[in-house]
């Protein structure tokens, strides 16, 4: 037999998998909801809420804060949230100390071969920890009073930034927020 006809008919069945799994893949983001379908790529911005600042340790060498920042996906669809960006201020009136910056996760750079990423289930949330590390915070009086005060005001500011579902599918996008606790 001619070795041409078995290259010609592997080319063929290839092309019809490949054909089966693009119309699958392409079909299978269906949703119910009668007349309020929302496009595959329609993402609605998820909300970022301050949760709790709690102070662990104060020291005159150091201070260990753990901040916490709740999450609510409102997409019928899970998230992924790959970086979550912040900067916190002790307010004090109409004045606010810059604590600390911090982030959470990163945003994936050429090969993706960790996992340090968040996934938030359709209308769902989830809760965000860090550890900030203020080192010789007895330097300062204003911070130690600060972080000596039970009942102080937060704020905290930042970007998330995420994709729908996957890390390949839909486009990457980014939340600007502002959180007072």
């Amino acid at each position: 037999m001619n070795p041409k006809i078995f290259v010609v008919a592997a080319i063929v069945i290839l092309a019809g998998i490949l054909g089966v799994i693009f119309t699958m893949t392409s079909t299978s983001d269906t949703f119910d909801g009668g007349s309020s379908q929302e496009l595959p790529n329609q993402v609605e911005p998820i909300s970022i809420n301050l949760e709790e600042v709690s102070i662990l340790q104060v020291t005159d060498r150091a201070a260990v804060l753990e901040i916490q920042f709740k999450l609510d996906n409102p997409n019928a669809r899970s998230v992924i949230a790959q970086l979550l960006q912040y900067s916190l201020y002790a307010v004090n009136g109409s004045e606010e100390l810059k604590i600390a910056s911090g982030q959470i996760g990163s945003r994936p750079e050429g090969m993706v071969d960790g996992s340090n990423y968040y996934t938030l289930l359709s209308n769902n949330s989830i809760v965000l920890k860090d550890k900030i590390t203020l080192e010789f915070p007895g330097n300062d009086p204003e911070l130690m009073l600060i972080l000596e005060n039970n009942d102080q005001i937060w704020r905290a500011e930042g970007d998330v930034i995420f994709n729908l579902s996957s890390m390949t599918s839909g486009q990457e996008n980014e939340v600007h927020f502002e959180s007072t606790l």
